[in-house]
């Protein structure tokens, strides 16, 4: 096993936590675009979604930033075009696909690293996101939300008596009792999917009830 998926899968966590920096140290080109097929072909065939976003990232880095200054002394190269709409349509293991046929064989040019690392971050932004739609629709009370083909058809109701005003009067005012809640944190939780991987005991949300 190579050291990249010893970091991904070690339950050690002095193994897994070890920086990309020293697992990416005395290795050339070649042996990194080799760690990358390696890591590439792991992701695809795990089923677990950890696993498979750090090795997303971790592509992501090796294609961004450690494998480009191997390259200086080669063409820059380019893109292929149908590499380039998947990219915009965000079918990013389709992208990824085009990126890495257009290399064959051969150690990547600068340009479809560019294109690499921009697919697999991406790819693993929409990995975490995919689970988190998972995870809300799961909840019986969010059901609702994907149910919705129709305004007819949504749940939530404006009261009857707010729809007619008096002659000559505004419109009722509504008075509602309900629960307070308080974001500290601007969202207080689009970060915590991120901080669970890695760094699990920081990954908190903080509610707080206030008595008004």
């Amino acid at each position: 096993m190579s050291r990249f998926l010893e970091a991904i899968v070690s339950p050690d966590s002095r193994i897994r936590d070890t920086p990309i920096d020293e697992l990416t140290r005395g290795l050339s080109a070649a042996e990194l675009w080799k760690s990358c097929l390696e890591i590439d072909a792991f992701r695809r065939q795990s089923g677990n979604l950890y696993h498979r976003v750090r090795a997303l990232f971790f592509l992501y880095a090796i294609c961004r930033f450690f494998l480009p200054p191997h390259l200086e002394k080669k063409a820059p190269g380019l893109i292929p075009a149908a590499a380039h709409g998947h990219l915009l349509d965000r079918r990013f293991p389709e992208a990824i696909d085009e990126l890495l046929g257009a290399a064959g064989r051969e150690i990547p040019d600068d340009a479809l690293c560019s294109g690499l690392a921009q697919a697999f971050y991406q790819l693993g932004l929409q990995n975490l996101a995919d689970q988190v739609r998972r995870s809300v629709r799961s909840v019986r009370g969010n059901q609702w939300m994907f149910r919705c083909g129709h305004p007819t058809t949504h749940p939530l109701r404006i009261h009857s008596t707010l729809k007619s005003r008096p002659e000559g009067m505004p419109f009722p005012i509504l008075f509602e009792q309900t629960a307070v809640r308080m974001d500290l944190s601007h969202s207080s939780w689009s970060d915590i999917f991120f901080l669970g991987m890695d760094y699990p005991e920081g990954a908190r949300v903080l509610n707080v009830s206030i008595d008004l």
